[in-house]
């Protein structure tokens, strides 16, 4: 397997801490509106990552968190006068039904904020006894300077960073810099600390969930998420890290590309926000998932009519004859065994062990699919090279995430089927009509 690692800004050969196991972190979301489609992809992408990994043969544990303490959070709990918790509960259970529309497994643990406060707190405290933060009127920061390569993962310079449009400008700080490990408030949720009664700045929880949730280990094999995630969120958990435990978190660093739409970035001033429900309810689990896997993981991704369309026209391409096979077998009585056609899986998964390149991939499963038809069309037959080619691809989309489900032909399948060729062979057409009607509605045409 090999992977592109943004802190090494090279492909790399990947090599598990504990043989035959992978350790891996993806960055959850904020829990205060729906998940949009920016926030889908990373679902996708890190399943099917997951789901590679799997079908190599390792042992793969994903934790996935959920921020469930946020300003917006707390304004939105404010405008709608309900608890902080209500809010996140509803979010938390969107989150899950569009990951579960779009197939992702659910990660393997799912920890909360609020449900690691304690661990949160020890964790800030061990920080600032170790003086890489420091208290200022109850309001805790983390001292950028006292760790080294700083920027590293963003590719950035202090220098440049100190003079960047975006550094907040807080007369509280040692540095501009400097980031909220503990703020101080009066507003909203907040738990008791050494410094005041507040609660913790977003960079700090990933840090101590993954310690929590990997058993105490301080470096796991892969951290991942969002380009935008980069800098400073995840350049701020490494620092942590390294002043904390002297290590970077992980050994790999994986980010996927941005969404836009129609050529432009997805933001909520131009109004093109896409609610990622709103978008499975439109074109279905399978066709976003296939849509987001069509471009590179690293690329961004443009969503507009054209590539959607283009997204089913492939997916039906792919399931017509496989629906077609099921059919034909169910027909002749034939159980399609387990045995699939090797090599075409071998040239599928040897582009996915490259860095996740599901478009190399697709080109091995259309061309899979492309012999499926052949001996689909054929007048006599042959069902033990059916179902080799139909198990490959049934492989191949298990890997991608991609439903599928076997037709499974009832007597009274395969006699309204007889009824319906009979009736064509007799040029009854209505009769066939209305037969082949009954046959689109049950799925089998």
């Amino acid at each position: 397997m090999k992977l592109f690692n943004s802190m090494s800004q090279k492909i790399e050969e990947f090599k598990p801490i504990t043989e035959g196991q992978v350790s891996m972190y993806v960055c959850g979301p904020t829990v205060y509106n729906y998940p949009h489609i920016g926030n889908a992809r990373p679902i996708v992408v890190f399943d099917t990552l997951k789901r590679t990994f799997m079908a190599l043969g390792y042992k793969v544990k994903m934790v996935s968190n959920y921020t469930d303490v946020d300003d917006k959070i707390i304004k939105v709990a404010k405008e709608c006068g309900i608890s902080e918790k209500e809010v996140t509960e509803k979010f938390i259970k969107a989150y899950n039904d569009d990951r579960l529309a779009l197939h992702a497994m659910m990660p393997d643990a799912a920890p909360k904020v609020t449900e690691t406060m304690d661990a949160i707190i020890a964790f800030i405290d061990l920080l600032v006894k170790k003086e890489h933060a420091y208290v200022v009127d109850g309001d805790v920061y983390f001292r950028v300077s006292s760790v080294e390569n700083y920027g590293k993962l963003s590719n950035q310079q202090i220098d440049d960073l100190m003079v960047g449009a975006r550094i907040d400008e807080n007369s509280k700080k040692e540095n501009p810099l400097d980031f909220t490990l503990w703020k101080r408030t009066e507003e909203g949720i907040k738990w008791e600390s050494p410094w005041s009664v507040g609660r913790p700045g977003w960079h700090t929880e990933c840090v101590v969930m993954i310690n929590k949730e990997f058993d105490g280990n301080h470096l796991i094999d892969i951290h991942g998420g969002g380009m935008d995630l980069k800098f400073p969120h995840h350049e701020n958990e490494i620092a942590q890290s390294r002043a904390a435990y002297e290590t970077g978190i992980a050994n790999y660093w994986i980010h996927n590309g941005m969404v836009n739409i129609d050529g432009e970035k997805m933001s909520k001033s131009l109004g093109n926000v896409i609610w990622a429900k709103d978008m499975i309810e439109k074109i279905g689990g399978d066709t976003l998932r296939w849509l987001f896997l069509s471009s590179h993981y690293r690329s961004p991704l443009n969503i507009n009519e054209e590539a959607i369309e283009t997204a089913k026209k492939e997916l039906n391409k792919v399931k017509t004859p496989l629906k077609q096979a099921y059919v034909k077998a169910g027909l002749a009585g034939v159980d399609l065994k387990e045995e699939y056609d090797v090599e075409s899986f071998h040239t599928f998964l040897t582009a996915m062990e490259d860095d996740l390149n599901t478009p190399n991939a697709f080109a091995a499963i259309f061309d899979v699919v492309k012999q499926l038809n052949q001996v689909v069309r054929q007048k006599e037959i042959d069902f033990t090279a059916l179902g080799l080619k139909v198990n490959a691809v049934e492989k191949m989309l298990d890997v991608l995430g991609i439903e599928n489900h076997r037709i499974v032909l009832s007597e009274e399948d395969k006699n309204l089927h007889a009824e319906w060729r009979n009736a064509v062979t007799q040029k009854d057409f209505e009769l066939a009509d209305k037969f082949r009607a009954q046959l689109i509605e049950k799925g089998i045409l």
